[in-house]
């Protein structure tokens, strides 16, 4: 069952305001990106075989602590192509018919969110999720690396670490693991622990005990 947030005044304005601007995509010369081209889904989702024999591998240990966290020791959003940085660049993979300005930035087009099942229509209800939070990682071992390394991992675009979700769950999720927190909608969290583990595979993150083992329970209810 689709759970379709309820809209507030100021979103159905800004829903208004898109179809404007689809209507004048001709005249302002904006740039239609092919509906085909949009896959909705990050790459390097593994399968639950390959995910079980990473889920083993990972080491477990004590949580580490956020001294010395901050955001700005991840640096993103990073330029990718052209005029468009990561966000952009995601937004375009993720969404449906969208059209971007001169600068990237999407004007119109349609995101589902595979979190709450929930569909946008205007970028600004939409946030780019960092599936391992940057708080997660920091306390897993990226506490260790060098700025460089932390700017890769936050704009990886080659691992399931990025998707485009409703804002608001994703700030409800916060920098939460998957002991504390797992996407609403139940039927995606066997896609979201695959994803999981992984990028904390390829980024030789650390996990800790109650995290392994909801990890294992989500990854149980995959079929493949």
């Amino acid at each position: 069952m689709r759970l379709t947030p309820r809209l507030t005044t100021s979103a159905l304005a800004r829903r208004a305001l898109t179809g404007a601007a689809a209507v004048m995509v001709a005249s302002a010369g904006l740039v239609a990106v092919d509906a085909s081209v949009a896959s909705a889904t990050p790459p390097g989702i593994p399968s639950k075989a390959s995910a079980q024999s990473q889920l083993n591998a990972l080491a477990v240990k004590s949580e580490g602590s956020t001294s010395g966290y901050s955001r700005d020791l991840f640096p993103h959003w990073i330029t990718i192509s052209g005029a468009c940085n990561t966000r952009e660049t995601v937004l375009k993979r993720d969404g449906t018919s969208v059209v971007t300005d001169s600068s990237c930035a999407a004007t119109s087009g349609r995101w589902y969110s595979p979190y709450d099942g929930a569909t946008w229509s205007a970028a600004s209800d939409v946030d780019i999720d960092h599936v391992v939070p940057l708080a997660e990682a920091w306390r897993s071992g990226a506490s260790g690396w060098t700025t460089s390394r932390r700017q890769s991992f936050a704009n990886d675009l080659s691992r399931p670490q990025l998707i485009a979700v409703t804002d608001n769950v994703n700030q409800a999720k916060g920098d939460q693991d998957p002991s504390t927190w797992q996407p609403p909608l139940s039927s995606y969290r066997c896609t979201y622990s695959k994803m999981w583990i992984t990028v904390k595979y390829n980024w030789g993150l650390s996990l800790q005990s109650s995290e392994k083992s909801a990890l294992q329970s989500m990854l149980n209810t995959c079929s493949s």
